[in-house]
């Protein structure tokens, strides 16, 4: 009786932790719409609800919110935006988002995935959202009230939106879509090692039955193909798929839906607004899905990148962050005001917030990477230090790699489940692990402004057949704190820049390449940058073994040399920026 006496006093404890969040985040919706610029022009609004039907007869609850106009909302015509949904318990944040855009003179819809809340059909990740999308796009634009017709996504609605996006040419006017990209090999693996904190989280998160298991005991589960059954309590064949496929010749990158999602982009005819952070977990993807957008629909499409993670929370510990601008309903309004409403075709635009100088820039013709860099910085790897010049003698540095206690994962991007150190946060003094070695240069002696991939290259040798290594980029202020830039991993397999099995004891090349970033270093910081062999849960933990990670039943202790100098000149490239 105790026992369940605790249970439930915890179970109204978190209840109403959830009912507070709940009521904080409707809070913020109506701040947004209060200070958008767009005043309401409609004094009321109702909300209907329908099942829709789709192709195969499985119907959809779709909820409507009409402007009230002296009548019935579907009497006149309006400009409609709609979502579909897989979230299940976020009708209070619909409400908002409905009546706040009711009161401006817009129909807002909201759909649920099939096998969601009171949508009819089985619940499966991403199978059907491509005809499901198309067929409710078609009702729509069929409807007496429906003037004109544009798409709002975020995350999981952004893919239901990009599903769709090349055959919404003609009835889709505009597509605001929000920290997702369409190249799911991106989201997944960073060259071998799968993305845990993204994939496994969301897939435990999103599963057909709740699953009650611990999140970082799932990670770890040996061997990981069978962590559904053991662990979830089902079978998850989505998961099994992408932890069974860490190549992008993989069929599953190659054969399946995420093959024609990737390709989508390059046939949309319609314009994009398409918003990323830079430290949002999709934005590696996001990134990829820009540059492969179909080039005359770019040039009518906007791109903007802040300085938040995929909640739009800023997380740039230790910097004053005065020009923030991560309010999204603003900047939705912008879009459709325009697009729906004036009927305006976009003009490009691209906007990103610059870290460090607490400034937002316009970038012309697309400069957010080689176009827009002017060379490069090269520093070199020198026992504990990094130098602009090679050193002319080769040297060493040597740790052990344990799987059983990885590096635990401080700041950082692709992150998702661990909330706390998603982005960038001050970071642990150098070496502060005998299985971390730090590299740290001069102070600068003149400001430069990174834009680009930055990169690190590394001559290593390993006892071991494969492993991994990671390479952390950190601006060191004058007072000796520390800040994570971007970071990175590769498998010996995957990072190696030869062709061919590695040899155990030999010395190859890895190439480490991370995302993009505007970032401005000042005067009289350092850089540091820190190289290990794990960074979790970030990424999965390397079992130091050839072969398909997800089938290890054991690990195996490595023992890692970093070469530097010389022939073996190990090394961090920093793209700068051309001045415009």
């Amino acid at each position: 009786m105790e026992r369940h006496s605790v249970w439930h006093c915890w179970k109204w404890r978190f209840r109403a932790m959830a009912e507070d969040f709940m009521a904080a985040v409707v809070k913020h919706v109506e701040e947004q719409f209060a200070k958008s610029g767009v005043s309401e022009s409609c004094a009321a609004f109702e909300r209907k609800d329908s099942q829709i039907e789709m192709r195969d007869g499985v119907k959809l609850h779709t909820i409507y919110y009409f402007p009230r106009e002296g009548g019935s909302g579907e009497n006149k015509k309006y400009p409609v935006i709609l979502t579909r949904t897989c979230y299940p318990g976020n009708d209070r944040i619909h409400r908002a988002y409905g009546e706040g855009l009711a009161r401006r003179g817009y129909v807002y819809v909201y759909q649920y995935c099939r096998g969601r809340e009171q949508s009819e059909g089985k619940w499966e990740p991403n199978i059907n959202e491509r005809n499901d999308g198309i067929d409710t796009m078609d009702y729509l634009v069929e409807q007496p009230w429906c003037e004109i017709l544009g798409y709002w996504g975020h995350s999981y609605t952004s893919m239901t939106g990009w599903a769709f996006a090349d055959a919404a040419e003609g009835k889709v006017a505009a597509m605001f879509l929000e920290d997702y990209g369409t190249d799911r090999f991106v989201s997944a693996y960073e060259k071998g090692c799968f993305r845990h904190d993204i994939l496994t989280a969301w897939s435990m998160e999103n599963a057909e039955k709740p699953v009650n298991a611990d999140y970082r005991e799932s990670c770890r589960y040996l061997p990981q193909i069978e962590v559904d059954e053991a662990l979830w309590g089902q079978r998850v064949p989505a998961y099994r798929e992408y932890i069974t496929s860490p190549s992008p010749d993989a069929a599953l990158w190659q054969t399946s839906w995420w093959k024609q999602l990737r390709e989508i982009p390059s046939k949309t005819k319609v314009p994009i607004y398409l918003l990323s952070g830079w430290y949002d977990h999709h934005h590696g993807s996001s990134m990829k899905t820009w540059e492969r957008l179909n080039e005359e629909t770019k040039q009518h499409s906007w791109l903007e990148i802040g300085a938040w993670n995929h909640f739009f929370q800023i997380c740039l510990e230790g910097k004053e962050v005065l020009h923030p601008q991560n309010e999204e309903i603003p900047k939705m309004l912008e879009w459709f005001e325009l697009t729906l409403k004036q009927k305006e075709i976009p003009t490009q635009r691209i906007r990103a917030y610059e870290i460090g100088a607490d400034r937002w820039i316009d970038i012309v013709s697309d400069r957010l990477g080689e176009k827009g860099t002017a060379g490069s910085m090269t520093l070199y790897l020198d026992e504990k230090t990094l130098r602009t010049d090679t050193p002319e003698q080769e040297k060493t540095r040597n740790y052990t790699f344990d799987p059983a206690t990885p590096v635990e994962s401080i700041g950082g991007e692709a992150l998702l489940h661990t909330m706390p150190q998603i982005g960038s946060h001050l970071q642990p003094e150098p070496d502060y692990r005998e299985d971390v070695l730090s590299f740290v240069s001069e102070p600068l002696e003149e400001t430069f402004t990174l834009n680009g991939k930055a990169s690190v290259r590394l001559f290593v040798e390993s006892d071991c057949e494969d492993t991994a290594f990671t390479a952390k980029i950190m601006e060191v202020t004058p007072e000796g704190k520390a800040y994570n830039i971007r970071s990175s991993i590769a498998t010996l397999e995957q990072g190696k820049t030869e062709a061919g099995a590695y040899e155990a004891g030999s010395v190859a090349e890895v190439q480490i390449t991370m995302w993009n970033i505007v970032y401005t270093i000042p005067k009289g910081s350092c850089i540091r940058v820190d190289v290990s062999s794990s960074d979790f849960p970030q990424y999965h933990v390397h079992s130091n073994q050839k072969g398909l990670w997800s089938e290890k039943t054991e690990n195996k202790i490595a023992h890692q040399t970093i070469h530097m100098g010389r022939k073996a000149a190990s090394c961090v490239i920093l793209p700068l920026m051309k001045k415009q």
